[in-house]
């Protein structure tokens, strides 16, 4: 597909920018870059998660005390807001629904879209700024009366995944400091200035799970029901928790030893019969049943607010996969489904993942598997 000219217009500056800050080194340097380049910055510390606040794996309370000392270093205003409530109602209880129907959903997607570009933004407007700014690794680029969203430089580091579901009002009012630098000069830029936080691991996982064992937060919130694991052969070989606990393509807290027949392959989880809580669990990575050439999916969701033609282009079936030629066509299933075909053999298409689809460099939108 052909590339739009780069030498666009850039819009007019804005002068108020509220950045997201959240104690780690992205948002931090992000913030500094902001205050070199002219703007007034005004930092907002977003909670979004109190059930745990003591407990050892919530960082909150750490990553606030960051933030106050990296705005004191660099010198601008913050202040903290707490949209557990909205986090609850519009995420994490879509999060739990998706387990429970045995799907694999991914929250921060849905995360960026409610709280972190709608609740945020919609309080950074309140408090009179131009645009909100956040650390993702991203681009934004104003073409022709519209907005586009552009994968990072470094694309080791691009987020534009997890921010397929942003609208044209949405992104009209956002900066990606990051989006034009790879994350080692984010690294030195931390140093070099002194950044208390310079040297803080990246966070991983899902914010509310922190770096907690998942299937033990889980299980807080969703029953155990046990049920056989068996083979595609119908063969049973062991017993399930619970449906939930489990997503296509995993080898590891699966239960089972080695092969049974002598070859060593590992077992990975190949498919959930839910109606019959049965789990499917087949050996060796390439495994027909861990395959798939096509996939649909629902809810979709485009950047420019209407879905591309039908034509060749590229998608990501899950964050850090490397880009899959594929073919998209309407879906079966209403205006708001699309089927995606594939000349090479995908592994593992998860349903409750995002399909996200791009050309080139432009991330288009995308939807949620179905199947």
């Amino acid at each position: 597909m052909s590339q739009p000219n780069s030498s666009s217009i850039s819009p007019i500056k804005p002068k108020k920018v509220v950045i997201g800050m959240s104690g780690g080194v992205d948002s931090s340097v992000a913030a500094w870059m902001l205050k070199e380049q002219g703007y007034e910055v005004v930092g907002l510390f977003m909670k979004n998660w109190e059930d745990d606040d003591n407990d050892e794996y919530c960082s909150a309370r750490q990553d606030w005390l960051d933030v106050v000392s990296v705005a004191d270093l660099i010198g601008i205003d913050v202040e903290a807001v707490n949209f557990a409530a909205e986090y609850r109602e519009r995420v994490f209880a879509d999060f739990l629904r998706e387990y429970a129907a045995g799907r694999t959903p991914n929250p921060d997607v849905l995360c960026n879209a409610e709280i972190k570009f709608k609740a945020f933004l919609d309080h950074a407007m309140s408090l009179g700024a131009d645009a909100i700014a956040t650390g993702h690794y991203a681009r934004v680029r104003h073409q022709a009366g519209k907005v586009e969203l552009l994968k990072a430089i470094d694309a080791s580091k691009d987020q534009s995944y997890f921010l397929h579901r942003l609208t044209q009002a949405q992104l009209s009012n956002v900066l990606f400091p990051l989006g034009e630098i790879p994350k080692t000069e984010v690294r030195q830029i931390a140093e070099k200035i002194a950044l208390p936080n310079a040297r803080k691991k990246d966070s991983t996982g899902i914010c509310f799970i922190g770096e907690r064992p998942f299937r033990e937060f889980l299980n807080r919130y969703l029953p155990t029901t046990p049920g056989p694991i068996k083979t595609p052969e119908g063969k049973i070989v062991g017993e399930h928790m619970g449906l939930a606990f489990f997503t296509l393509g995993q080898r590891k807290g699966i239960g089972l030893g080695g092969s049974q027949d002598g070859t060593g392959d590992a077992w990975y989880v190949a498919r959930k019969d839910m109606n019959n809580n049965t789990l499917y669990v087949a050996q060796g990575h390439e495994h027909p049943w861990l395959l798939a050439n096509k996939l649909e999916a629902i809810d979709a969701s485009w950047v420019a607010g209407s879905a591309p033609a039908a034509g060749k282009y590229s998608a990501k079936t899950r964050y850090r996969q490397a880009d899959s030629a594929c073919d998209i066509v309407a879906g079966k299933k209403g205006l708001m489904s699309f089927e995606l075909s594939f000349p090479e053999t995908q592994w593992a298409v998860t349903p409750g993942q995002s399909a996200v689809l791009y050309d080139g460099d432009i991330c288009l939108g995308g939807g949620i598997i179905s199947a």
